[in-house]
């Protein structure tokens, strides 16, 4: 977040330390006189120390200064995209070539960068099998073959047995 500074009548302060546009030290004077010296150089008289005795103010072009921080902020931002993450449901009861077929899915969502969630769902009296339920899904994950790391393991939801992957 950008911290906004003060600027030409804004400083309160009596007296101000001067720093000019090149960087070289003016020295201590009265705010009234700094801020005269910025208008006849037809810049912005801005408070870059005001927690020092007496602030320190620097002559610049305000506006200017607030563009390159903008940008700076931008650029210093959010490198890494945001992962996706995708959901996989497979029914107890699904068969071989469907098993391959979400396989083969799992392994695209994850050269994409993706975060896979894998879902066994039980239905009914399917729930009186979960230890079969946690067998298949274990299975199911042997057959995607990919290289990945588990990032939650094979755990019991309300509906059956969930697990997370990524690349």
């Amino acid at each position: 977040m950008l911290k906004r500074l003060r600027i030409n009548n804004q400083i309160k302060a009596i007296e101000v330390q001067v720093i000019d546009e090149n960087g070289k030290q003016l020295g201590t004077m009265k705010t009234f006189d700094a801020l005269k010296l910025a208008r006849e150089k037809d810049l912005d008289l801005a408070e870059v120390g005001p927690n020092v005795q007496p602030p320190i103010a620097k002559i610049m072009d305000y506006g200017k200064y607030i563009y390159r921080k903008k940008r700076q902020e931008k650029k210093s931002g959010p490198k890494q995209k945001e992962q996706e993450r995708k959901t996989v449901r497979v029914g107890f009861k699904t068969g071989t070539h469907d098993l391959e077929f979400k396989a083969k899915q799992i392994k695209e969502f994850l050269n994409e960068g993706h975060i896979v969630k894998i879902e066994l769902t039980l239905r009914g009296r399917e729930k009186a099998l979960a230890h079969l339920g946690k067998e298949k899904l274990n299975n199911f994950i042997k057959l995607i073959g990919e290289e990945f790391a588990v990032q939650e393991a094979v755990k019991r939801s309300p509906f059956g047995w969930t697990t997370t992957i990524k690349k």
